[in-house]
Order: C-alpha cells, then sequence, then structure tokens
C-alpha cells in the first residue's frame, strides 16, 4: 500500500509521507530555485539588502546632487518594499524535509487572481527549537493551478495537515 500522496508546486512536487512533508524539485523552474535559494532563503535576504542599498544610494544622490525629488520618492519607495521583504522574510525556510510532528499549524492562502497564487504557509519547528515558516507555493493560472489547488487541498484535509478552517 502507498502512504505517499503527491501534488505538484511551482518549482516541483510536495509529498506527503506518514511522518513527513518532502518537497521536491522538477525541471527549469525547480533548477533555478536550487541554484538561487538551495536550503535557506540567506542568499535571498543578501540580495534585497545589497538592492536596497543601492536604491539608497541612488535616492541620495539624486536629492543631494540632483534635485529629482521624482526619482527620491521612487527609490526611496522600491526601497521600502525591498526592507519590507528581508523583515517579513525573516523567520522563512526554504527547507525541503518537514517533519510532521514539529508542524505547529498549517494555513491555507487563496490566490488573488493575476496578482498572487495560492500556498499553503506551514509553520513548524526547526532543529534549533524555533519557529520557522515554510511556503508551498502552488502552480498559477497557466499550469493548471484550479485543478492542482483542489488536489492539494483534497490531499491536505485528507491527511488532516490544515488547520485553518476557512479553506
Amino acid at each position: 500500500m502507498n502512504d505517499e500522496k503527491i501534488f505538484k508546486t511551482k518549482t516541483g512536487f510536495c509529498h506527503i509521507l506518514p511522518g513527513k512533508i518532502v518537497l521536491t524539485r522538477d525541471g527549469v523552474i525547480g533548477n533555478v530555485a536550487k541554484v538561487t535559494v538551495e536550503n535557506t532563503i540567506l542568499r535571498i535576504l543578501l540580495i534585497y539588502g545589497g538592492l536596497s542599498i543601492i536604491f539608497f544610494y541612488f535616492a541620495f544622490d539624486n536629492y543631494k546632487y540632483g534635485g529629482h525629488t521624482s526619482l527620491t520618492v521612487l527609490y526611496g519607495v522600491v526601497e521600502f518594499f525591498l526592507i519590507y521583504g528581508m523583515i517579513s522574510s525573516i523567520n522563512n525556510s526554504a527547507t525541503p524535509i518537514i517533519n510532521r510532528d514539529k508542524i505547529k499549524t498549517v494555513k491555507f492562502k487563496k490566490s488573488i487572481m493575476g496578482l498572487t497564487r495560492s500556498r499553503f504557509e506551514v509553520f513548524f519547528e526547526d532543529e534549533n527549537g524555533k519557529i520557522k515558516k515554510r511556503l508551498i507555493m502552488l502552480p498559477g493560472s497557466l499550469t493548471n493551478g484550479k485543478s492542482e489547488t483542489e488536489k492539494a487541498l483534497q490531499i491536505m484535509r485528507g491527511e488532516k495537515i490544515i488547520t485553518n478552517a476557512s479553506c
């Protein structure tokens, strides 16, 4: 008897096993994600930090020497969003294996048509005892996202993993 349940994600597949959730990467998108993120988000946070420093420099330079207030505001807004992204992502994780006994909550977030994709937010305790969040992004509308989302929801409900009742 096969106890493994599988559904597609944005970059590969999610395997629901009796003791753990395993995320695998597949195809071109998965390979790109493997190179840029690996199993930590540190590299992404460093990129965001570097970009925010560059945008701060451009904002300062345009305000101090160019007198371009509109460009200064534009660079400042972009820098604000980068810093906000860094702060909100500090407790995120890119781990490919989550032990089911370490999972605290799993929330399903519906997509906003044309803006976001559906996802599961898995809050779990890592090996250091810290609560981390792992996003499981589901396929988008161009890649049969609606039916794949329904399949993923059915599997997660069947395994009694989802904790929010609004889905």
